[in-house]
């Protein structure tokens, strides 16, 4: 069964993942992100009851 045969397979996924790691993903990883987290508590806005004319 030609599936079960790891000779070529094993090579290219073992080259692209390191690849991965060891070049796109610290490049991925330098980016600054546009909207970085805060650590501001979250603010809930004041409402206020409506009033139905009808009632």
């Amino acid at each position: 069964m030609p599936q079960l045969n790891p000779n070529p397979w094993f090579f290219i996924m073992l080259t692209s993942w390191l690849t991965f790691s060891l070049i796109i993903q610290p490049k991925l990883l330098s980016f600054v992100s546009m909207n970085p987290p805060s650590s501001k508590p979250p603010i809930t806005p004041s409402t206020t009851p409506w009033t139905w004319p009808w009632t």
